[in-house]
């Protein structure tokens, strides 16, 4: 086919150069049906970084992105109306990768620890890198969930976004080909809905969690301490000196670790107690007392200068709580220097090192079986 001739008729160039802007606004900032909206945020080994913020009727926001399943920002109102992103994080792309504290990801194959980077499945030794001393953390070093570009794309009909992604066999050290799918739903009730689903085609460990850190003061406002925190738990996990369960169950009464009422996260932080010192703070497993295996309170977080109360419901066994113990103010976010204890986790999970304690709950997912658990975060002002 012989080419057009070229035509006479030339448009102003104010015309050309506002076309063009206007194409290049809609390619990087586009708003699904759902109400989700979308927006380019660089890129990592060659695949595109997409930035998805859901926003619902109240105004409370969350961006969230395919590296790592990175929740970047939640911006909620305190009780005058105030709005704040209250979960450490960074304005960069760039700025996530290493992550070394895992801000905001999807940490797996196995959140928290598994001591000596190994465990034995149906009689063979399977072998871990080494991330955290003689340990393996949230998964290993290169090709965790934290460090990986999921395949992503808006949810039909809800304010969310389906996180997908492929595990394959030896990832990490660990069996199995992993089909992961992990959700974010925004509702109208302020709460962020986190779904987790997993199948396998062979026997595999299995731990997910999500891994922000909260300051419901606003991301960079100071330290966490004044924070009143309930953890709906009588028992918690202690840990030796590589942070690794004991195996024990201990009852957390008459210990710096009973949160059974609200207390300030300072009260006892520095208490001469030996699991707080091997800790260098909190940063334990507690055991949720549950009946049945559906949705329970978790715990329970309250800022009383600004009235935000965040609540943290699950299906899952156990939550760490942790409380930014090895921040150290080498790592800045929106301008800020994130210090010690600038933030807490609540990461709702089964419990650490789960594959060598045959006493605690399984975490071993087989061909035919699905993995499903869910957590909720809500939040509120009063």
């Amino acid at each position: 086919m012989m080419p057009r001739r070229a035509s006479h008729q030339v448009a102003p160039l104010f015309t050309l150069v506002g076309v063009v802007l206007v194409l290049h606004a809609q390619l990087a900032f586009a708003k699904d049906e759902s109400g989700v909206t979308t927006q380019a945020f660089g890129t990592h080994n060659g695949r595109s970084i997409t930035l998805y913020t859901l926003k619902n009727s109240h105004g409370l926001e969350i961006e969230a992105m395919n590296y790592g399943g990175i929740i970047a920002a939640i911006r909620v109102p305190d009780r005058n109306g105030k709005m704040a992103d209250v979960v450490l994080g960074h304005e960069r792309m760039d700025d996530y990768v290493p992550n070394p504290p895992y801000f905001g990801a999807i940490v797996g194959r196995y959140a928290n620890r598994i001591a000596n980077g190994m465990f034995i499945l149906d009689g063979r030794i399977y072998t871990l890198p080494k991330n955290d001393g003689p340990n393996t953390l949230h998964g290993g070093i290169q090709r965790t969930f934290d460090k990986v570009v999921w395949d992503a794309a808006p949810l039909n009909g809800k304010t969310g976004v389906e996180f997908t992604y492929l595990s394959k066999d030896g990832e990490e050290g660990f069996p199995g080909n992993l089909k992961v799918k992990v959700t974010y739903t925004l509702n109208d009730s302020n709460e962020l809905i986190i779904n987790y689903e997993a199948t396998t085609d062979k026997d595999t460990p299995i731990n997910l969690s999500n891994h922000s850190y909260f300051n419901l003061k606003g991301e960079g406002d100071g330290d966490i301490l004044n924070h009143e925190i309930m953890i709906n738990a009588d028992r918690f996990t202690p840990v030796n000196q590589n942070l690794i369960p004991t195996g024990e169950l201990r009852p957390v009464k008459g210990t710096p670790l009973d949160f059974t009422k609200p207390t300030r996260i300072g009260d006892h932080i520095e208490d001469n107690y030996d699991q707080l010192k091997l800790a260098h703070g909190y940063d334990h497993n507690f055991v949720i007392n549950r009946h049945g295996n559906g949705i329970v309170l978790a715990a329970r977080a309250y800022e009383p200068t600004t009235g935000r109360v965040l609540e943290v419901s699950t299906t899952q066994p156990g939550v760490q709580f942790y409380t930014g113990n090895f921040l150290d103010g080498t790592i800045t976010g929106h301008g800020h220097v994130y210090k010690r204890r600038y933030g807490f986790c609540l990461e709702t999970q089964h419990f650490p090192d789960s594959p060598n304690h045959p006493s605690f709950p399984s975490t071993i997912l087989r061909p035919g079986e699905t993995f499903h658990q869910t957590t909720i975060f809500r939040f509120s002002a009063k």
